[in-house]
């Protein structure tokens, strides 16, 4: 019997799925991952040195910040003196006898014991007068000076006495508002001082600026400098202020290294006004402090994933990829952004957990989708209550020191008004907590701040208002306006009568506000400034407040602008859309034409001028 033998078809050889799987896991997960830990472990150490470095930039911006107030506290004194016509006056007058008497009495001690207590500094006041009529006022000796003895207090000497005085004879020539010096006079550097240096000039002759007298402001270096503490930025670091010339003026801390100027990192701050320089001085030990630990951290944390994705990828290469492509399916239906599509499987194996776990997910990311628009929305109105509530406190301090200084001179019915209008300005300031009022509320309040102004400038500001009554009842975002009629008096006033015009009207479906004014103006560079803190400005906050908060509530299509030509004045636009207010508008009294703001002071011409429709007065 033959028999016949069968050749059976042998099965394609083939490398299993699960094999792929790991190969292609080893090939693009195990070595990027080494890759990853590798380079994960030098960029580490470099965020590491950024962030040090920008921590310790940002201490040395804080200390010059609160440097550079001390040196604006000082010199806003000088300028209180400098800036005064009623003293330059008096100074031009030689009468003798009781005249010169009741001038120095009366006007010259009380103006210097004013400027002394408008700051918080210990300074030691030296005024050197040129009218040789004034008698000499001092305590102590000239020539054996004791500033730490004076401080609080001051000496009136005559000019002569500086006539051989190199420091007074190299002094600068005068540039008006400008000219003034920090510098180490007399024995200023024994006794560990610095002063301010300037001159005070007859302001009647703009071309011809007559020396008068001549101001020097004694403050101790240790009070002056008490920011600059080497420990905020790490033991062992040195800060340094240097003056242009590269001489130390004061320091915190001491390099011990001898290894030169290669260990430490080097960081400089320059000081707007004097021209000096702050310099921190850090060893690169408190940057590489951590790097053992970031390296023992990142190698543990690479071997676990090693480890970790090892066992994963041995068992999901036992998954089927039918299963796998059933998840990739629901995956990509969440990436499209169909959350409603669900998996289902049969049994209690993984692969019902993961459906289970990606419906849950699914039911989650929409829940998660609205929690964060909500969180959103509640983070944008805590801006906008953060923003509001950063009002400028020298409007405040400004004003009380004009009270204490009309009570002083019993000036009662200016310091009755003064007081009123001041609490009528706070207290439409808080609105019963609203962050949105009427516009007719705005106005009240920026009535309320131009009354305060008056009362302190008589005749030399005056406001007009020229107001669409139709836009009164719609709805604004608070303190839009005070914030520019402040910064008009504040940065455009020169001394010279200024004029300040705000109207208000409606262009379309938005309401614009203008604020101009014919005072001095402002370079396109300044502007720029106003708006870019980082570009250099010391000022602008309210400007910035006012166009944040119109942007943070209606959209970054509203807000300020501004306009200005240095000599002619300046133009401030605001734009916010036109919305009724939702509470009811309370009746205002038929009127026409001019309505004056309510004052008995009659003495600046101040109006609200309605545009036509007029349906009354705001006061």
């Amino acid at each position: 019997m033959k028999i016949h033998r069968v050749t059976l078809p042998q099965a394609p050889r083939y490398l299993p799925f699960g094999y792929k799987l790991m190969l292609t896991y080893l090939v693009f997960i195990l070595i990027p991952v080494l890759a990853i830990g590798y380079f994960s472990h030098s960029l580490y150490q470099e965020s590491i040195r950024n962030q040090t470095r920008s921590n310790i930039q940002g201490t040395l911006l804080q200390i010059r910040d609160n440097v550079e107030y001390k040196l604006a506290d000082v010199e806003r004194v000088s300028s209180m003196l400098y800036h005064d016509y009623t003293l330059i006056t008096q100074l031009r007058s030689y009468e003798e006898g009781w005249s010169s008497y009741e001038r120095t009495t009366m006007v010259l001690q009380p103006k210097l014991h004013i400027a002394m207590n408008a700051t918080g500094l210990k300074l030691a006041m030296y005024v050197f007068l040129e009218n040789d009529t004034l008698p000499e006022i001092y305590h102590g000796s000239f020539v054996n000076e004791n500033p730490d003895a004076l401080e609080g207090n001051y000496n009136i000497y005559h000019l002569s006495r500086l006539q051989h005085k190199a420091w007074y004879i190299d002094f600068p020539e005068e540039r008006y508002g400008e000219t003034l010096v920090w510098r180490q006079v007399e024995k200023d550097r024994d006794q560990d001082r610095i002063s301010l240096l300037r001159r005070l000039v007859d302001s009647n002759t703009p071309f011809d600026l007559r020396e008068i007298g001549f101001l020097r402001l004694s403050v101790r270096i240790g009070e002056l400098f008490e920011a600059l503490d080497y420990r905020k930025i790490g033991e062992g670091s040195q800060l340094l202020i240097q003056d242009g010339a590269g001489e130390t003026l004061y320091e915190s801390g001491g390099v011990t290294s001898s290894s030169g100027t290669a260990e430490y990192l080097t960081i400089q701050e320059e000081l707007d006004g004097p021209g000096w320089v702050l310099t921190a001085r850090v060893p690169l030990t408190i940057m590489e402090r951590d790097s053992a630990k970031v390296r023992w951290f990142v190698t543990l944390i690479c071997v676990l994933c090693l480890i970790v994705f090892t066992f994963a990828g041995m068992f999901v290469s036992r998954y089927f990829s039918i299963r796998v492509t059933k998840i990739v399916s629901v995956l990509n239906a969440f990436r499209e952004g169909d959350l409603h599509k669900r998996m289902r499987y049969r049994g209690k194996d993984e692969f019902s957990q993961i459906a289970s776990a990606l419906n849950e997910m699914g039911q989650n990311i929409e829940q998660l989708i609205e929690q964060v628009y909500l969180t959103r929305l509640e983070k944008k109105e805590a801006e906008l209550e953060t923003l509001q509530a950063q009002i400028n406190p020298h409007f405040l301090y400004n004003t009380l020191s004009s009270i204490s200084r009309l009570a002083k001179f019993g000036e009662i019915d200016k310091l009755q008004r003064m007081v009123l209008d001041l609490a009528k300005f706070y207290r439409l300031s808080l609105s019963d907590g609203r962050t949105i009022i009427p516009i007719y509320s705005e106005l009240a309040q920026a009535e309320a701040y131009i009354n305060i102004q008056r009362t302190k400038f008589g005749e030399a500001v005056s406001f007009d208002f020229e107001v669409d009554p139709a836009i009164l009842s719609l709805a604004t975002v608070k303190l839009v306006l005070q914030p520019f009629i402040e910064n008009a008096l504040e940065h455009a006033w020169f001394g010279d009568p200024i004029h300040v015009r705000i109207l208000g009207y409606t262009d379309g479906r938005v309401v614009s506000f203008k604020i101009i004014d014919d005072g001095i103006g402002m370079t396109q560079g300044r502007q720029q400034q106003v708006f870019h803190p980082a570009l250099g400005a010391d000022g602008g906050f309210g400007i910035r407040n006012v166009h944040s908060r119109i942007q943070l509530h209606f959209g970054s299509e509203y807000g300020v602008k501004m306009f200005s030509r240095p000599g002619i004045g300046t133009t401030v636009l605001i734009r916010f859309p036109a919305v009724p207010h939702g509470e009811e508008m309370p009746s205002l009294r038929a009127s026409t034409g001019t309505s004056s703001i309510s004052s008995s002071d009659k003495s600046v011409s101040t109006h609200i001028k309605m545009l036509p429709k007029d349906n009354g007065s705001l006061t």
